[in-house]
């Protein structure tokens, strides 16, 4: 078995200014069934159901605009990592299986789902003791609930910051906003989770 407090610190020896934590995609959906069943004629199927794929390209397949701007962007400003339903952070090279991405699917995302939340305090206490004093962490994901916050914020002893742009958007609108702040070269601005607004209006399109 992988020792995965060991992968999360080798993940982050370039040191980056910023680590992205990337919420999971929704394995539930008409793409994931797919990926999951082995069927159907995209490339990614078929190479996926013969040897797996990295986690962040199956993510990206499932999810679409949402996680593929995520990636892009936390690519782009610093290192991404995971957060993986069960399997705590994972780099987005780690492959995956079939039988993998089924444990992954069966696997609830809640602060009070144990194969959630263990997995996940393991891994950020590995990250938090990886950092440097000027490092930050960014979560990518839902701030307006605690299913990622309850988790991730007590470990990081406030270091954990979220895109001020994200209140009020929707899934597709972030998503959108990521790749064009990758395009533009513009990063985003960032806000410590406590005591923040997380919670708005819904901001003009796009």
């Amino acid at each position: 078995m992988r020792d995965v407090n060991t992968e999360v610190a080798g993940s982050l020896r370039a040191r980056p200014r910023a680590v992205f934590l990337l919420s999971p995609a929704h394995c539930g959906g008409r793409r994931a069934e797919m990926l999951l069943a082995g069927n159907g004629s995209f490339p990614l199927v078929e190479r996926f159901r013969d040897a797996g794929a990295p986690i962040g390209e199956v993510f990206s397949f499932i999810s679409g605009l949402y996680f593929r701007g995520k990636l892009a962007y936390a690519r782009a400003f610093g290192r991404p990592l995971v957060i993986t339903p069960g399997r705590g952070l994972l780099a987005p090279e780690t492959v995956v299986t079939r039988s993998e991405l089924h444990e992954i699917a069966r696997v609830g995302v809640a602060p009070d789902e144990p194969r959630f939340r263990e997995p996940l305090e393991r891994d950020v206490e590995g990250l938090a003791a990886s950092l440097d004093e000027d490092d930050i962490v960014v979560l990518l994901g839902s701030i307006a609930t605690g299913k990622y916050l309850d988790v991730i914020e007590l470990r990081l002893a406030g270091r954990l910051r979220f895109p001020s742009a994200f209140v009020g958007r929707g899934d597709m609108s972030r998503g959108g906003l990521m790749l064009r702040s990758v395009l533009s070269g513009a990063e985003l601005e960032y806000v410590a989770v406590a005591g923040a607004t997380r919670r708005g209006k819904r901001p003009p399109k796009l």
